[in-house]
Order: C-alpha cells, then sequence, then structure tokens
C-alpha cells in the first residue's frame, strides 16, 4: 500500500499512518470482540471471551496495516484449528468503512488493510453526517420496550427517581442511536393497597381544613403535596366528602405510637373511608392521582425524559388481561390449587418457590400483575423489554422470566438493570428522602438548584450497579473540577475559535481543508484525531452494555484531548491551508462533543 505525501487520491498520507493505526487498533479489537461474542451466543463455537485482545502493526505490510493472533490464542479453548476459527471470526466480524480488506495469513493471522484516506473520510464524515455521526444500524430496527422510572404515582419524584429517569432516558437514546426501535414506557401504579393510602391521607387532610380534629396517622402520606390537593379538593367539591371526626374515627383500632400496629391502623381507616364515602372514595382516589401524576409527567417533560406510553396498572384488570395470562399457565399446566388459593409452578421454571396468583380471597396478587403486564409487553410486538428498576428488585428478573416461559415465551426477552441508591450531599450532610415522611428532597427541588444539565450528567456518570453519592457543591461549580462544566466549556471554545473576529473576517473554506488534512501532524492533533475515531464504537460499546457512563467517560477524555489541542497549538496561523485544517478538526470536534452530550439529555452550550 502506497501513499502520497500530496494524496491527490484520497490516500492517507504517510506521516499520518501512525496515529491513525494507533485508532484503529482499539476499534478492531472492538470489533473482534464482538465476533467473538456472536459466535458463542449462535453456539458455532464454545470458549471463554479473552480478557484482552492484541492487535498490533501487521509484520508484513503486503499483508495488511494491523493484524491480530486472537484466533490462534483461542483455538485450543475452541477445540478448533486456528486458521478454520479465523475464517469463522472473519464471517462474524461486523463491517466498518475504516477497513477496507480483511484477510487470513500463515497459520491464523487476521490481517485488516484501512480503507483509502481514513483522516480525510473521518473529519469529512463527522462534517458531513452531523448530528448522525457515530450513530448505526446494527439494531436491525429490533423492538426494544424499556420501561424506567415507574415510580408510585403517591407523591413527586424524588432524587432517586431522577437517577432512573436520567439512566432510562439514556440507555434509549443510546439503543436508538445504534439502529433499535426503541418505546418508552412507565408503569403507572394507580390501583392497590399504596394508593389507598394516598387516597385515605388526601381525605383527612381535607378534613382538618374543613375544622376536623382527626390525628395524622403515622402511615399516611405526610408531604406538603397532600395539603396542597386537599386544598384544591375542597375548592373544587366545597362539603361533599366532610364527615364528623366521631364517624371517622369510631372503633377503629390504636395507631402508633399509642400502642397500636401502623399498618393494621391505615388499613382500617381506608376501610371507613370506602364505607363512608361509597362511591365518591374513587373520585377522592382519581383526584390524588391524577395530580400527582401530571406533577409527575410535567417533571420529567422539564428534565428532558420523554415517556411514549403511560401504561395504567388498573387497565390490566379493566382489560381482563390478568385473567388471560393465568388462563394461558393453565393451559400449559403451570398453576396448582393449594389451601383455596391457586400457585404458579415457579420452581419448574428456575424459581426458588412457587407464587400465589390469585389468593383464597379471589384477589389477584401483584406477580400475577407482572407476569400479565409483560406478557402483554410482548403481545404489543416488543422484541425485547428492558425493565429499569430500584435495587430492590433483585428477585424480580427470575419470577417473571419463569412466567413468561410457563406462558410460551421466550424468558430471554427480559433484560431487568438494577439501579443502585443514590444519595445527596448538601453542605456535607446526607439529605434523607422519605416520600411517605414528607422529609425528601425532590428532583424538581434538585433540578432548580444545579440545572438540568448538571443533574443529567452527574446521575449517568457511574454504572447503576454502584452507588452513587450526588455532590451538590461539586455540581455548581464554574470550574473544570465540574465534570459537565469541563466538558461544556470544551464544546464552548471550539465555537470561540470558529466565532473569533479573524474567521469572521477570513471563513474558513471546508473544501480547502479537507484537501490539507494531511497537515495535522502536531502530536496533539493526532492525539484528538484518535479520541474522534472512537466515538462510533464508543456509542455502540455504550449501548450494548446498557453503560451511559461509557460516553460520560469518553467525553471527558475527549475534552481533555481538546483542550490540551487549544493550549498548544496555534490554530489560526499564518499558513491558510494548515489554518483551515485545523478549523476543520475543531468543528468536527464540537459535532462530536454535542452529539454525545445530546444522548446524554444535556445542552451544549456555544458560549459559557
Amino acid at each position: 500500500m502506497a501513499f502520497n505525501r500530496e494524496v491527490p487520491s484520497g490516500r492517507l498520507a504517510a506521516h499520518s499512518l501512525a496515529a491513525v493505526l494507533d485508532t484503529l487498533k482499539a476499534t478492531i479489537a472492538e470489533l473482534l470482540h464482538q465476533s467473538l461474542l456472536t459466535i458463542i451466543e449462535t453456539g458455532a463455537a464454545e470458549f471463554t471471551l479473552p480478557a484482552e485482545i492484541l492487535v498490533e502493526r501487521a509484520r508484513d505490510p503486503r499483508h495488511g496495516d494491523l493484524a491480530s493472533n486472537v484466533a490462534m490464542a483461542l483455538a485450543k479453548k475452541a477445540s478448533m484449528p486456528p486458521r478454520e476459527l479465523a475464517t469463522l471470526i472473519v464471517e462474524h466480524l461486523p463491517q466498518t468503512p475504516q477497513i477496507e480488506r480483511v484477510s487470513i495469513a500463515g497459520p491464523g493471522f487476521i490481517n485488516f488493510t484501512l480503507a483509502a484516506g481514513v483522516t480525510q473520510q473521518l473529519i469529512a464524515q463527522i462534517l458531513g453526517a452531523g448530528e448522525q455521526y457515530g450513530r448505526s444500524d446494527i439494531g436491525e430496527g429490533q423492538k426494544i420496550l424499556v420501561e424506567f422510572i415507574s415510580a408510585n404515582p403517591t407523591g413527586p419524584l424524588h432524587v432517586g427517581h431522577g437517577r432512573l429517569a436520567a439512566y432510562g432516558a439514556s440507555v434509549a437514546a443510546l439503543l436508538e442511536a445504534v439502529g433499535y426501535d426503541v418505546h418508552r414506557e412507565y408503569y403507572v401504579n394507580d390501583a392497590g393497597r399504596q394508593m389507598d393510602i394516598l387516597a385515605v391521607s388526601l381525605w383527612l387532610r381535607y378534613l382538618q381544613k374543613r375544622g376536623e380534629e382527626i390525628s395524622f396517622p403515622a402511615n399516611a402520606y405526610r408531604g406538603e403535596y397532600i395539603v396542597d390537593i386537599a386544598k384544591t379538593l375542597q375548592e373544587n367539591y366545597g362539603d361533599r366528602f366532610h364527615f364528623e371526626a366521631d364517624a371517622v374515627l369510631a372503633n377503629l383500632p390504636q395507631d402508633e405510637p399509642d400502642g397500636g400496629d401502623k399498618e393494621v391502623y391505615i388499613d382500617a381507616i381506608a376501610n371507613r373511608a370506602r364505607e363512608l364515602l361509597g362511591d365518591d372514595y374513587a373520585v377522592v382516589h382519581d383526584t390524588a392521582l391524577t395530580a400527582i401524576l401530571a406533577d409527575i409527567k410535567q417533571d420529567l417533560e422539564e428534565f428532558g425524559v420523554t415517556i411514549d406510553t403511560w401504561f395504567s396498572e388498573r387497565s390490566l384488570t379493566d382489560q381482563h388481561l390478568v385473567d388471560r395470562a393465568l388462563v394461558k399457565l393453565q393451559e400449559h399446566d403451570s398453576v396448582f390449587e393449594k389451601d383455596g388459593a391457586l400457585w404458579f409452578r415457579a420452581t419448574n421454571y428456575g424459581d426458588d418457590k412457587d407464587r400465589v396468583v390469585r389468593r383464597a380471597n379471589g384477589q389477584k396478587t401483584y406477580f400475577a400483575s407482572d407476569i400479565a403486564y409483560h406478557l402483554n409487553k410482548r403481545q404489543r410486538g416488543f422484541d425485547l423489554l428492558l425493565d429499569v428498576l430500584g435495587s430492590d428488585h433483585h428477585g424480580y428478573v427470575t419470577r417473571v422470566r419463569a412466567g413468561l416461559e410457563a406462558m410460551g415465551e421466550p424468558p430471554e426477552s427480559l433484560e431487568v438493570r438494577l439501579m443502585q441508591f443514590v444519595a445527596l450531599y448538601r453542605g456535607g450532610k446526607k439529605a434523607q428522602m422519605s416520600t411517605r415522611s414528607g422529609g425528601f428532597v425532590s428532583l424538581r427541588e434538585l433540578r432548580e438548584e444545579v440545572g438540568n444539565d448538571a443533574a443529567r450528567f452527574f446521575y449517568v456518570m457511574r454504572s447503576n450497579d454502584q452507588h452513587l453519592d450526588f455532590d451538590l457543591d461539586l455540581a455548581k461549580e464554574k470550574r473544570e473540577e465540574n465534570p459537565v462544566f469541563y466538558v461544556q466549556y470544551a464544546h464552548a471554545r471550539t465555537h470561540r475559535i470558529l466565532q473569533h473576529p479573524e474567521v469572521r473576517k477570513r471563513p474558513w473554506d471546508r473544501t480547502n481543508a479537507l484537501k490539507h488534512l494531511a497537515k495535522l501532524d502536531h502530536v496533539k492533533e493526532e492525539a484528538l484525531l484518535k479520541q474522534l475515531a472512537r466515538y462510533p464504537e464508543i456509542i455502540q460499546l455504550a449501548a450494548r452494555n446498557r453503560a451511559p457512563q461509557t460516553v460520560v467517560n469518553y467525553l471527558r477524555e475527549l475534552c481533555a484531548s481538546f483542550h490540551s489541542f487549544y493550549n498548544d497549538v496555534r490554530v489560526l496561523c499564518d499558513d491558510n491551508d494548515l489554518r483551515d485544517a485545523r478549523l476543520a478538526l475543531a468543528t468536527a470536534t464540537a459535532q462530536v462533543i454535542s452529539n454525545g452530550l445530546g444522548l446524554l439529555g444535556v445542552s451544549a452550550p456555544t458560549r459559557m
């Protein structure tokens, strides 16, 4: 492969090849990893994925530019001749425009020949693709339903819910970026005991506003938002729901801390509410639900989180979806009766115990609703069901997969990502977040204090399976120690260059810039080019691993390279051709930063 310094044919300049080869080593290693993973998943061969895949310069330039010995390293484990395994790897290798040809040489080396003009293609591709740069179609339109947040509508979203929102939204955006057909859903728990507690909490606050002296239950929802809704209830309905305290409290058991059981007491007073209110109980219930759900929707909209469907838990009963799911279990001989209850034979499908789906009193269990809901997801045509749940759902995966399998659905169609807790620190003190007590810190309060950008960025800086300590003081800092400021400042810096008076007076020529990219041979320019070349693979890696923190880490590294380039290289130099090439590089960098931030739901300011 010969290279011409003036690159009239679009080939890559020789002195820039080293930077590109170094960049593509990581890219090719990732492509080989994807190929090996596909081979294992399809059963074409059995072996353990290597911890590291070696990619080096090809010893013989006639065979290619880069080479890997991965087939020889794995041949024994795969019980397969090296060249045969190499052939299998090449057959499953994802395509990339950066590689012109892949060949097999000697005992099983896999050689890669770079496409012509890789450096030129990279910057030209970024500038040409714009917002689409880094996106791909490896998902092939597979339909994925991402269910996330799904917080009980019993109060405003708190900062813990915010982490679920930021993570789920970013994962959904990443999956869309690599070609999946993504649908975002929020499961509204608008039925069950917690909603009854909410309804009675609202009713009692309403009665207090009407002048009744009633002690508020220990296990009721105490937030000020309940008082606000009670005010609205009184304004809209007057005395319609008013009963005297004696009628409300007659013959109720003791509450805590008066020697009683708070759980028994709250259930008893909820039953009293149903008894006294009759059909109006539903009005109180739905008033609370509507008000809080409207607040949640507004909060998420302001946070930049889109939800395509708000799925009602009550619809599972209203549309007989739970009954249909139980029929399917019966058809597969997966249920039995014991002590008057209907049980699911979950142990036949890998669960640690059988599960009740219908109690002796005829009431369906939460588990029955869960499997009915997931069956409905599959019946709506979704290939993969990705649930983003709190860490307390660790036993959820096995039992719901068991239910899906028992109803004739592939258990692997369910994937669950558990979100660890977030701890919010302000002034060195850890804030409490209890919706029931009313002492929580809401997502809205967090957003108002640090801004949407800092909240979205900080929430996804750590893996979902790691606890997150959210440092409010750092999030508000306007200095490079604040990671979101550091990245956004790099983007603003690119635009400061492009809006420089000298550039406005003498605009750069894109066509000329693309002709002279071979002049970008400064060590800091090559380092920046390496980072830009990684972006598409980073997006694929982040999407595959459901790991938006991969994008965060990449952006910090990219911006470090750009800041270093900015500090050491004179962009607006006297050489007009080099000047244009460097401005093209700065423009491409701005585009990649903007694209990456966009996937995280963070803005890319042009001035700071």
